[in-house]
């Protein structure tokens, strides 16, 4: 497990090829999300798919506040849609978002795991069935379980897994449970985090 990222560096081993990106964040996700988003640069080509716990009763404004913050295209899913890259997907609120085997989106309304729908279990489990070993997963601060799961797989899987340092993190309870379950890739501060996904996109782009 590495505890820094710095960017291009010999010494370091080298990062995977992956073809997408997924992240779920729970309490304090919305100015992690904007932390790590930030950083990434206009063109960037890799799609990022990511559930953030909302209330269902809400209609969701993510993809506007966040469009206009960031320098790549964001919108919430929508069914049946195929993936796009370098493009920010956010689950749309009361929905579990899957990731299909032919690379589209499905959404859903079964039960909720720990309390939650969207489901980051969901997200992460179905990408790593579909993307296989080339696939980052993301696991950001959050106050219940769900998502640690799903980071496991993605690691059977052989695909690439990020955990923020809970230390760092507004609410410790996701990103313990997932350490709890298995050791991540990289345990990172949310700037690393962010220099982290700029790098994989451009060893993958």
């Amino acid at each position: 497990m590495r505890t820094s990222f710095t960017g291009i560096d010999p010494d370091q081993p080298a990062l995977p090829v992956v073809d997408a990106i997924v992240v779920g964040a729970s309490a304090g996700g919305v100015e992690a999300l904007l932390t790590i988003f930030r950083r990434l640069p206009r063109g960037f080509g890799l799609p990022i798919l990511t559930v953030l716990h909302l209330p269902d009763e809400r209609r969701s404004h993510l993809a506007e506040v966040f469009s206009s913050h960031l320098a790549i295209p964001v919108k919430e899913a929508d069914d049946k849609e195929t993936i796009a890259p370098g493009t920010l997907y956010f689950a749309a609120p009361g929905y579990h978002l899957s990731v299909e085997s032919d690379f589209s989106l499905s959404l859903s309304q079964e039960e909720r795991v720990f309390h939650s729908r969207p489901s980051v279990d969901i997200l992460f489990e179905s990408a790593a069935d579909a993307y296989d070993a080339r696939l980052a997963g993301v696991l950001l601060t959050g106050a219940n379980n769900d998502g640690a799961r799903g980071m496991a797989r993605i690691k059977e899987f052989g695909g690439l897994t990020v955990v923020q340092d809970p230390a760092q993190a507004l609410a410790r309870t996701m990103p313990e449970a997932a350490l709890a379950l298995h050791t991540p890739d990289f345990l990172l501060p949310l700037p690393d985090i962010g220099l982290l996904l700029v790098e994989l996109e451009r060893i993958a782009c």
